[in-house]
């Protein structure tokens, strides 16, 4: 990865924080940051200030076509090149008792439009800068994208999304030498996962207990795996999905 040029999205906290700093610490020569929080970007910004690497900080709403396709032709202007991307911005909605039946169709709206249309909003303006071959697209799932929720229909669906969204990519571009994989984190400690236990979305003891290792990952973990498959190391990995070894726990309400 060392001199090459790399996008995140939700990159203000978190795995897309994380992510960042890997990319820091494995030297690449530029990273393109974006979040609706700018604040949070300055703080991982200044993360990063041991390492040679130039960071540029833009609030992006990825559920926007237009601030996405400028973000992108911006780095795109700045740094020359678009070796890679890692697409992680997301939110999760619901208070614990959503049900299909009574989500606000706003909710509604607002988590697949960053989830899954923010996604492809983001893979639409990065293909046509990516290197052919050799450029390579992480994108954000959930291991919810692989099992149904109660209550948490909204996020389900657009993390279900993301991997089909991810699989059909990577066989429409990687006949041109393009990577495209789906991510599927488990629970992982974040401000995410913490807010959405707050608001009763779940119960973070049950759902770490639920993994392999009885307990939560750190993005720092994530991040690893994620710029894994950004490397060339992952030269033949492809419309796949990476996800967290989690024990069945059918329909629990989590």
């Amino acid at each position: 990865m060392k001199g090459r040029i790399y996008s995140v999205t939700g990159a203000a906290s978190g795995i897309g924080q994380a992510v960042v700093l890997r990319l820091a610490e494995l030297g690449a020569r530029g990273i393109a940051i974006s979040d609706v929080n700018l604040e949070g970007l300055g703080k991982t910004k200044k993360l990063c200030e041991a390492s040679e690497v130039q960071i540029e900080c833009t609030r992006v709403d990825v559920s926007n076509p237009d601030q996405v396709d400028r973000w992108i032709a911006d780095t795109v202007s700045v740094f020359g090149r678009l070796d890679g991307a890692a697409n992680v911005a997301g939110i999760a909605a619901g208070d614990g008792d959503t049900t299909c039946q009574t989500i606000k169709k706003e909710e509604w709206d607002r988590t697949i439009s960053i989830n899954l249309n923010g996604i492809m909003h983001s893979m639409r303006a990065q293909l046509p800068h990516l290197p052919r071959p050799g450029g390579a697209i992480v994108n954000v799932s959930s291991t919810s994208g692989l099992r149904g929720f109660p209550y948490s229909a909204a996020y389900s669906t657009s993390k279900f999304g993301v991997i089909g969204l991810s699989a059909s990519a990577a066989g429409e571009f990687g006949k041109e030498g393009i990577r495209i994989n789906a991510l599927l984190p488990g629970p992982i400690d974040t401000p995410l996962l913490r807010e959405r236990a707050s608001s009763g979305g779940f119960d973070a003891d049950v759902t770490s207990e639920a993994t392999c290792l009885g307990r939560m990952g750190k993005p720092a973990e994530v991040a690893k795996v994620l710029c894994f498959l950004l490397s060339d190391d992952a030269s033949f990995v492809t419309g796949g999905m990476s996800h967290a070894n989690m024990r069945t726990i059918g329909f629990l309400r989590i």
